[in-house]
């Protein structure tokens, strides 16, 4: 999986909307597989249009909880966005995550005036279901 500053790098050498898009379903090609097990009902993240499951794992960090990621989606640019998701939180504490505005990381990118509506209300129903799952590790530590 890519670092973010690579793919925030990436993105501002690529100045057509069309070989971006195709960048962003490369990084849906990068993730860990997501074992066939954890597409579940239980993992699904729900208000994305298209299909996404996100596996949590928490480890004891030094900071607290630090939460590890693995995620899918039935749709190629999806993957990608997603992939960009997991390299803002994924191997980061709660806290860290708490803190982290991942909207302000896809607008820097320019991503969130060039998704669709739909595909807009995935992305933030996926950070959120990340930030809930911070937060309750938090709460459990």
């Amino acid at each position: 999986m890519a670092d973010l500053q690579s793919i925030i790098d990436d993105f501002e050498l690529i100045d057509d909307w069309e070989d971006r898009y195709r960048y962003v379903i490369d990084l849906g090609r990068t993730l860990d597989p997501l074992p066939e097990e954890a597409h579940s009902e239980a993992n699904k993240v729900h208000g994305c249009a298209s299909q996404v499951w996100l596996e949590t794992h928490v480890a004891d960090g030094a900071d607290g909880p630090v939460l590890n990621f693995l995620a899918d989606s039935d749709a190629h640019i999806v993957r990608g966005l997603v992939a960009i998701i997991l390299s803002i939180y994924s191997g980061h504490s709660a806290r860290d995550i708490l803190e982290t505005d991942a909207l302000a990381i896809f607008r820097q990118l320019g991503l969130i005036e060039h998704l669709t509506p739909q595909r807009s209300n995935g992305v933030r129903a996926m950070v959120e279901r990340i930030r809930r799952e911070a937060s309750a590790a938090l709460t459990a530590a």
